[in-house]
């Protein structure tokens, strides 16, 4: 792997040790800056689209409902001039649509949630989003998903990217001050 690819890496993991400790603001400055470092080093967009994951994560525990279905608008702009070509593009199109109907769902639009799960669940096969598929059967009867539920069902089926399994602190590059965005 090479060095600049091996920091931006770095750089990310620094940001997950923020955000699991609760620090979201300063994991945003260290993805946000990995994510740079990436596009501009040029490298796969494999590492673009891990370190947007976890920016929206990172904002997603924050409560920045409005910032996160600007993106996920934007996404959908994009995959409507763009369909996806093939299985991972159609996964990362449907990850994005379940992540707007669960932000729709913890901002109180029930309806609107409903509607991005079904559309999100309708890209994969069948069984690929199991937190999409059982919240569209509560959202059918019509129960009431209350947060901590939710939040326990986001544990259970992993919807989070950065856990404490999925982190290792010895491989992460903490930014100095001054470097990368504040949030």
């Amino acid at each position: 792997m090479n060095t600049g690819a091996t920091l931006h890496l770095g750089v990310a993991e620094q940001g997950k040790v923020h955000a699991l400790a609760g620090e979201h603001g300063e994991a945003l400055r260290h993805y946000r800056e990995a994510l740079r470092m990436a596009i501009q080093a040029g490298d796969a967009d494999v590492f673009s689209r891990h370190y947007t994951q976890c920016v929206l994560e990172s904002l997603e525990h924050m409560g920045s409902w409005a910032e996160i279905l600007a993106f996920c608008e934007r996404a959908e702009s994009w995959y409507a001039e763009h369909p996806p070509e093939h299985e991972l593009a159609c996964a990362d199109y449907a990850a994005v649509l379940q992540r707007k109907g669960v932000v729709l769902l913890k901002a109180g639009r029930a309806d609107e949630a409903l509607a991005a799960l079904q559309a999100a669940v309708a890209r994969v096969p069948r069984g690929q989003l199991p937190l999409a598929d059982g919240l569209i059967g509560w959202l059918r009867r019509r129960y009431l998903v209350q947060p901590k539920r939710l939040a326990h069902e986001q544990d259970r089926h992993r919807y989070f990217v950065v856990r404490a399994d999925n982190v290792d602190p010895s491989r992460a590059i903490p930014l100095p001050e001054g470097i990368g965005p504040r949030p």
